[in-house]
């Protein structure tokens, strides 16, 4: 059984990194956040332009996603900022987090705390503590089983979906063998393939929820007076050679191997177990993989055929190409290139152990490039209108 380094949490959950987080309700606490982060080497601050002027479903996904981030096994402790007049309820956030992972929580409002300066100065105090505090955490050997996957593609050309797409789901498959799992999102990107994945569903209850999830995307898009099928919105896919959305989903759908779809989960929704799993999520990057990191996914390996240096705060994102021209010259973004496929000097199979040797390795502890160049982007799909 393969092995890899982690963070065993108090409600038993394993985290490949051990970040502490800054987490403010609104847009309004960002600064202070931010320069907290300043102040606290090793912390990362997850500002965002959410918190206040929403109601309904667009209010509950903002607080499901904020306190996802919070429960992510890659986070060790957690700062709540507040401005303490925003929609978003700081103190239920915090007892969530605290509730279901048992991690230390510490939450602190500028208005209380009587403005910024203030709330800054406090809260370098507190996140200084919380950082010594969670250095004691071991890391320790677990099992690659622990590790949930996600798989996300974007900036998609012809090499996407003849070559790192497929290999990528190579390694899928040599995961969900090892008792980890995979988790595929971009609803946007498996229509005109669905009917292929629905074909993989476990049960009719599986299958149904699958195309509910393409269904009522398609009925929002119509609303604003979009045809999706037959055509493709980004210029980046067509400059790629992608010709339709069809022919990217075709493509897309690959990376997640050949196992059974266990089932559908919602937008930034915990994985409720083992195999692989869909997520009904935005194809945006950032939005994707926000709600991914917010459903406790603990590393994200991401195909691109046109180059993108984004990653994500408190999760690895590994980026994947099969266009060797791409690759040398975004070198310092790209971790894997499995462009030798293409060329016949290298199999679908070397080249998927290839990525998963790239997985054992970031998730014992060596950085990704997104990483190391200090991308941390982040973003929450919105539903309504803000008030």
């Amino acid at each position: 059984m393969i092995k890899i380094k982690g963070y065993r949490r108090p409600n038993g959950k394993v985290g490949i990194r051990n970040h502490l987080l800054l987490l403010p309700t609104v847009v309004c606490a960002n600064q202070v956040v931010n320069r907290i982060q300043q102040q606290v080497p090793g912390s990362v601050a997850i500002p965002h332009q959410h918190g206040c002027s929403q109601v309904g479903e667009d209010k509950e996904r903002t607080h499901k996603v904020l306190v996802g981030m919070g429960k992510n096994p890659n986070v060790g402790a957690v700062l709540v900022v507040s401005l303490g007049c925003e929609v978003m309820n700081a103190e239920q956030i915090r007892d969530e987090i605290i509730a279901e992972t048992g991690k230390p929580v510490i939450w602190i409002d500028i208005q209380d705390e009587g403005g910024s300066v203030n709330t800054i100065k406090k809260g370098t105090e507190i996140t200084k503590e919380l950082s010594q505090r969670i250095q004691s955490i071991p890391h320790e050997d677990v099992s690659l089983s622990e590790l949930i996957v996600g798989v996300k593609c974007g900036g998609s050309d012809a090499t996407s979906g003849l070559c790192s797409n497929p290999v990528l789901g190579r390694t899928s498959d040599m995961i969900i063998k090892q008792g980890g799992s995979i988790v595929m999102g971009e609803t946007t990107e498996i229509i005109g393939a669905e009917h292929i994945l629905a074909k993989k569903a476990v049960n009719e209850h599986v299958k149904n929820k699958l195309y509910d999830s393409i269904s009522q995307f398609e009925k929002e898009i119509e609303r604003m007076g979009v045809d999706m099928r037959g055509g493709n919105p980004s210029p980046g896919n067509i400059e790629g050679g992608l010709s339709s959305i069809e022919e990217k989903s075709l493509g897309c759908i690959s990376k997640a191997g050949t196992a059974p779809l266990q089932g559908v989960v919602d937008y930034a929704s915990e994985i409720p177990g083992k195999g692989f799993y869909f997520m009904d999520s935005p194809g945006n990057d950032i939005e994707c993989v926000s709600g991914m990191a917010a459903a406790g996914i603990q590393l994200v390996c991401f195909t691109t055929g046109r180059g993108t240096p984004t990653g994500n705060p408190i999760v690895p994102v590994i980026k994947i190409s099969g266009n060797e021209i791409m690759a040398k010259r975004m070198a310092d973004n790209i971790d894997v290139d499995t462009s030798p496929v293409l060329q016949g000097k290298e199999s679908i199979q070397q080249a998927g152990e290839r990525i998963l040797n790239e997985i054992v390795n970031i998730a014992s502890g060596q950085q990704t490039k997104a990483e190391i160049l200090g991308h941390q982007e982040f973003s929450i799909s919105r539903i309504g209108i803000s008030l």
